[in-house]
């Protein structure tokens, strides 16, 4: 039978890390509805930006060679992986470190591409740089603060990279944000852009532009691209927020399980030592009879 004290200590204990993982639980769906939401706006404004650069490209007399856009051979792949900085959010992390493993590990056994990573997050930072991987650069500041301006600058990074042949394709590999219990890794081409071809829409609508079509397409593909990779950042942290919310919830309902088994071991041990103490009265009072 336990002791009383130490069933005590564990019940308060228990309680303790239980009200933890229950507020971290609350701020967990505060965050992920707010991120949500701002997820949802920026898949429309995506899609219309797209529909727009479809149009202008379409509407082209010529097919347009943009540096974004230049298919080449595939020598050296650069993978930017967003992951958390921070961690009690289940398997989130894993889920894209084994994906990362996984895809570099088949992109070897097809080519002899050379393949560098790109870290955003503590967590991928962390896990790569023990596992000795070839990393670029890394950001861990991004999800902190969730704005355009410095998601933008790192995607300006990649772009760059890009354009001047440093790197032939770059792929962006994160968890998407499916439901509040569902997150799927997803690895998507972020370059070369696949743009529209010209003869795509056989009647283009007749529109006039102003300062001129090429002009235009060179100010939307830089801009879309940033935008995919703020979208990509945003679903990214929705996700974080999703695992932890599940995470503490099974935490917090597995406290209250520990919390009824320690409250019955309590009231046993307690029953016992009632009845210890009974039978020591009945004991003493018996000898002093005699």
């Amino acid at each position: 039978m336990p002791n009383i004290r130490e069933v005590v200590h564990r019940i308060n204990s228990v309680t303790a890390t239980q009200q933890i993982t229950k507020a971290m639980k609350m701020v967990a769906a505060a965050k992920m509805n707010k991120i949500q939401r701002r997820v949802q706006h920026l898949r429309v404004y995506a899609a219309n930006l797209s529909a727009i650069l479809a149009q202008v490209t379409q509407a082209l007399e010529q097919p347009l060679a943009h540096d974004y856009a230049q298919e080449r051979p595939i020598k050296k792949l650069l993978l930017v992986v967003m992951a958390s900085d921070k961690g009690l959010c289940g398997s989130f992390n894993n889920q894209v470190f084994k994906a990362v493993t996984g895809h570099a590990h088949s992109w070897g056994t097809k080519s002899s591409a050379q393949i560098d990573l790109l870290v955003i997050g503590k967590k991928a930072l962390s896990y790569f740089k023990k596992r000795h991987h070839q990393l670029i650069t890394t950001y861990t500041d991004l999800t902190s603060q969730l704005s355009f301006e410095p998601a933008s600058q790192a995607a300006a990074f990649v772009m760059d990279t890009f354009a001047n042949h440093t790197y032939d394709r770059v792929e962006l590999v994160y968890n998407n944000f499916i439901s509040v219990a569902t997150q799927a890794v997803q690895i998507e081409q972020f370059l070369p852009i696949s743009l529209p071809s010209a003869e795509a829409h056989a009647h283009p609508p007749n529109h006039i532009y102003e300062p001129s079509k090429t002009a235009l397409v060179a100010e939307l593909v830089p801009k879309l691209l940033k935008i995919q990779f703020y979208k990509a950042l945003l679903a990214s942290y929705a996700a974080e927020q999703g695992a932890r919310l599940t995470t503490m919830g099974k935490a917090t309902d597995n406290a209250e399980e520990l919390l009824k088994s320690l409250r019955i071991a309590y009231n046993r041990s307690r029953q016992a030592a009632v009845t210890n103490e009974i039978a020591e009265i009945v004991a003493g009072a018996e000898a002093l009879a005699v």
